[in-house]
């Protein structure tokens, strides 16, 4: 049942309890991840690691899309239930659940026929592009039910149900562990066999996702054309921009690739590690970003600014004493890390830089997450993609450009560190501006997102699916 329990009680607890719940979640579905490319660097070809690197690289481009929805659902969401209109709320969460449902399809087929040329832009050639390919022609197909997951998730993370919103992803791992070595080593599947165990996984994800919102939490109704055609409209003004926003991190993340070929497949099978292992010992700092939107966004709706601004400034605290202690964990573990995956040569020097002071990059982004995070619930969603952009295009080019002509594979590490930096200071200063000039009044009225004549539309068709 939809109810605004974020706007009342202690911020710091639902900062803390949200968080590290969401975490688990999310730590379980890296971990599996994580576990993917330990299990493929046992089969010991490192060609095999590095086709994994790139195939990450672009399902991050689809990813980023379903994302994005599913981050301006979640805003929208959480507004409502703070205003204590739970029709709104499952109007907005079924037709964004039509939308991830709908890009599913359409996503696919753009993309399967151009995978060669995609994979190419990245830098993988012959038998590695090949088994990149092979890996996202499995997994791509499955795009609509992670989609439709992640609106789900956020539906129920925006009604403050942390718990709940972590066993789909929960469900979603376990399923992902199992079927892992059984098809990589028991069938002898090799990469293939790690990417059908991820379309596993995302059926189990969604179908524990899909009961939660209908049986649960009443935060989806029964689609037709009247809530579509109103709602659209007002979930793309959020999530079109949270998107763009997205969009930019896979952008960041194959310019890095190309900078990394340079130095070689050892350097990119580093980076693949290197790409599991950061989610996750920080996978605080993600469900961080992910819980704050919802508790910025329930208090914003219920018109209580003072516990706005007690959420940002808490958020920030307990990202930074997160942040502090991985640290400390990285750097006392980084031999062992390396010697788990049999990391030599440039791939042990990756992993070294990683769990040394370049961690810190983890706290930058973390800030920048956050200030989106309430950008997005503020009502200012526009802001994140200029900042994303500009962070992963012209400053990421700039900073990468001078340090990995200075000082190499390290100066690229301090180049991307830097540039974070920069960009996380502007997010911070951005966000306590619109956080101080908040209206004092409370924002109960539905004016500034739906138009009064609206309601009718959301009471009629904005019943439970299941009542």
């Amino acid at each position: 049942m939809a109810d605004p329990k974020l706007a009342e009680g202690s911020v710091m607890r639902h900062v803390t309890v949200m968080s590290f719940t969401s975490s688990i979640g999310i730590m379980a579905i890296y971990l599996v991840d994580f576990f993917d490319i330990f299990f493929i660097s046992l089969l010991g070809h490192r060609e095999v690691a590095a086709a994994a690197g790139y195939a990450s690289t672009l399902l991050f481009f689809v990813s980023a899309m379903n994302i994005g929805l599913s981050v301006g659902a979640g805003a929208l969401i959480a507004q409502e239930l703070g205003r204590a209109q739970a029709w709104y709320a499952r109007s907005i969460a079924t037709t964004s659940a039509v939308f991830a449902a709908s890009l599913g399809i359409i996503l696919p087929i753009i993309l399967i026929p151009f995978l060669p040329f995609l994979i190419s832009l990245l830098g993988a050639e012959g038998e590695v592009a090949e088994m990149a390919r092979g890996y996202l022609l499995i997994v791509l197909p499955a795009t609509g039910l992670s989609g439709m997951s992640m609106v789900f998730v956020a539906a129920i993370r925006a009604n403050g149900a942390a718990a709940w919103a972590m066993y789909p992803s929960l469900a979603g791992a376990l399923v992902n562990l199992v079927f892992d070595p059984l098809m990589i080593f028991g069938l002898g599947m090799d990469l293939p066999g790690a990417a059908t165990a991820t379309v596993l996984a995302r059926i189990a994800t969604f179908g524990l996702a899909f009961y939660a919102v209908t049986r649960h939490f009443d935060l989806v109704c029964r689609p037709n054309r009247a809530i579509l055609h109103r709602y659209m409209r007002d979930i793309m003004s959020y999530s079109l921009p949270a998107v763009v926003s997205n969009l930019s991190a896979p952008v960041a993340m194959a310019l890095v690739t190309r900078f990394i070929t340079v130095f070689g497949p050892e350097a990119v099978a580093g980076m693949a590690i290197i790409g599991r292992l950061s989610p996750v010992v920080f996978s605080v700092v993600s469900a961080l970003s992910g819980s704050i939107g919802a508790i910025i966004g329930q208090n914003y709706g219920a018109g209580r600014v003072d516990r706005v601004s007690e959420a940002y400034l808490g958020a920030m605290k307990f990202l930074g004493v997160y942040i502090a202690i991985a640290m400390i964990i990285l750097v006392l573990l980084r031999d062992v890390l390396a010697d788990a995956f049999g990391a030599q040569g440039q791939t042990r020097e990756m992993l070294f830089i990683f769990c040394g002071p370049y961690a810190l990059i983890a706290f930058f982004n973390g800030a920048l997450f956050i200030s989106c995070a309430a950008f997005n619930s503020l009502g200012h969603p526009r802001i994140s993609p200029s900042l994303g952009w500009a962070k992963s295009t012209i400053g990421l080019f700039f900073f990468v450009s001078i340090g990995t002509h200075l000082y190499g594979m390290q100066g690229l590490a301090y180049g991307l560190l830097l540039n974070a930096a920069l960009f996380a200071a502007i997010a911070n200063w951005m966000s306590l501006r619109i956080i101080r000039k908040l209206p004092t009044q409370p924002h109960l009225a539905s004016t500034d997102t739906f138009q009064q004549e609206d309601r009718q539309i959301a009471v009629e068709y904005g019943k439970p699916l299941y009542s």
